[in-house]
């Protein structure tokens, strides 16, 4: 079998294929195993080393052996060897796709006139040319038919395509991604996981000023219906992102929380509406009217 394929076929198929296996079992993210790892890049040399001094090694072995035989073992092993190395096939493949006479019969094809000795052939054009062209016209008339008569896609509306595809997809990930969240789009959570998070965080940072049970003290009460900032998730979520009002209301949040905790925060927050404190503050700012409910309340009474 070592001898119907040469060496240089021969390391090649086996390096890519140990290659392969690296890449196949090494989790490397979405680069390849060598970039990721150096040490990975370190043994694919070495195992080229190692097939390269291997091939070496018998190649030795085989010139030691060859001078030993006697003259007509080493006829035979050469002969042999010469022969296993022809790649007959590819020969013929590469004379079929070229088209052009032999040598020996070039004298059938040789033009009647010369200059200064040099001689021209009538050689045919290659077949794999004129294939290739063949190809090309098919390709255009079906090019012709598809984008220009039957109004097919053509590049820019695939693109429009998969821009407007990007866009829809951005938007649905963005609902599950909830760290992507902003005040604009963030929504009220109600999930007991959520809300339980969301308390953690106001007893670990908002208690000092706003109590335990959301009365009030040096921050605003939770508990009634006005708002210096505006009520509702989105005013509450800005407010404990961008902070209160300039040189006397609370630091701004969003360096020290995530957009995923100052939503489970904002969350939590309003669900101090309708409760009673133990020692309430005196309510401060307007009373907050959520306008998307009223809108939809007129909506349902008309």
């Amino acid at each position: 079998m070592r001898n119907l394929v040469p060496s240089w076929i021969r390391v090649p198929v086996v390096f890519f294929i140990i290659f392969g296996a690296v890449e196949f079992f090494v989790d490397s993210g979405e680069k390849p195993a060598f970039i990721e790892y150096p040490s990975v890049l370190l043994f694919l040399l070495l195992v080229l080393l190692i097939l390269i001094a291997i091939e070496a090694i018998i190649g030795a072995l085989e010139n030691v052996m060859l001078h030993k035989l006697d003259e007509d073992a080493k006829a035979r092993f050469l002969a042999e060897k010469e022969k296993s190395f022809k790649f007959t096939w590819l020969k013929e493949t590469y004379q079929k796709l070229l088209g052009s006479k032999p040598i020996e019969e070039e004298g059938e094809i040789v033009l009647d006139h010369n200059y200064d000795g040099i001689k021209e052939l009538d050689n045919n054009l290659p077949p794999w040319w004129v294939y290739s062209f063949y190809i090309s016209i098919v390709f255009a008339a079906v090019y012709l038919l598809r984008y220009h008569v039957f109004d097919g896609n053509n590049q820019v509306d695939e693109l429009e395509i998969e821009l407007a595809d990007a866009r829809i997809a951005l938007e649905e990930y963005k609902k599950t991604a909830k760290d992507l969240v902003d005040f604009n789009t963030v929504t009220l959570l109600t999930d007991t996981g959520d809300l339980s998070s969301g308390k953690n965080i106001f007893e670990t940072n908002c208690v000092a000023c706003h109590m335990a049970d959301g009365g009030g003290g040096i921050g605003p009460n939770l508990t009634d219906e006005h708002w210096i900032l505006g009520g509702g998730i989105k005013n509450v979520f800005k407010t404990i992102s961008e902070g209160g009002r300039s040189g006397k209301g609370m630091i701004a949040w969003k360096a020290q929380l995530k957009p995923s905790e100052m939503a489970q925060v904002a969350s939590y927050v309003l669900s101090f509406q309708g409760t009673t404190p133990a020692n309430p503050k005196a309510a401060e700012g307007d009373i907050w009217v959520n306008e998307d409910n009223t809108i939809t309340d007129n909506l349902v009474t008309d």
